[in-house]
């Protein structure tokens, strides 16, 4: 009998040495389970941090990539064609005759000014330091201009910086939007052409302007001059007439006085 009752003892405690080392390791599982979950609160920052940086590399990624060799060189003499352009301008505000030609050298200034800019920009996003001058040719192209004055200088900047100038400035354009690698250039390219498109018609319509208005003048001159010879010749021809009235009326005079002075001789 007190065999019987010390066995369900006996099982209680075998099950409480049994238990106890298994709650033990529930308790010390749980807690690194727990801890192995990221708080709302770290994922929250996690996925802002990761959503920022993407979003700052997407932005900046394409800029900060570096141009080739050959984009390069492109970009380089783009901005000494757009340098080029605006010292000519600024030439031609203080040394043309005409205000057309100011006008339109003020609007070549203006607009290459910003062009260059926004080149600059683009530049040092890539990591190039643009020249800070035209070409040796543009360079000598530009001392040509600054020995002319009046008329000839009009009509050689808009030559030479409207027309000739803009050509080259088109083709450096087009070649880069055809053939760059950078798509930041390409688009530069691309935008900054159209411009470039409506220098060269304005510069036409403004040498087509002063023509006309050469020509203008010299018509005006033309006509001044015959009309003086018209009066000359009228001038003359009334002399002439009058000249020949007087000796008509001379020799009808001489002729009267004969027969007069005759009568009386016959009559004595």
């Amino acid at each position: 009998m007190p065999t019987n009752r010390m066995k369900p003892g006996f099982l209680a405690l075998l099950l409480g040495l049994l238990g106890a080392p298994l709650l033990m390791h529930s308790l010390a599982v749980h807690p690194q389970e727990k801890s192995d979950k990221p708080s709302a609160t770290q994922s929250k920052e996690t996925s802002s941090g990761s959503s920022s940086g993407t979003s700052t590399q997407q932005s900046s990624g394409a800029s900060s990539e570096k141009l080739s060799s050959r984009d390069e060189k492109m970009i380089k003499q783009i901005a000494e064609s757009n340098i080029a352009e605006i010292n000519a301008g600024k030439l031609a505000q203080d040394k043309a005759s005409s205000d057309e030609v100011k006008s339109f050298a003020k609007k070549m200034v203006d607009d290459h000014t910003k062009a260059l800019d926004d080149l600059k920009q683009l530049a040092q996003s890539k990591g190039i330091t643009l020249p800070t001058e035209p070409s040796r040719e543009q360079m000598a192209q530009e001392k040509k201009l600054q020995a002319l004055s009046g008329e000839k200088f009009d009509r050689q900047y808009l030559q030479q910086a409207g027309d000739r100038a803009h050509k080259e400035t088109h083709r450096l354009l087009q070649r880069a939007a055809s053939r760059a690698e950078d798509t930041d250039l390409k688009n530069y390219a691309s935008k900054t052409m159209g411009t470039v498109e409506t220098h060269q018609q304005m510069a036409k319509e403004t040498t087509r302007n002063l023509k006309s208005t050469a020509e203008g003048k010299s018509g005006s001159g033309k006509e001044s001059s015959g009309g003086g010879g018209k009066g000359s010749s009228k001038g003359g021809s009334e002399g002439s007439s009058t000249s020949g009235a007087g000796e008509s009326s001379g020799s009808t005079s001489g002729g009267a006085s004969e027969p007069s002075s005759g009568a009386s001789g016959n009559s004595k």
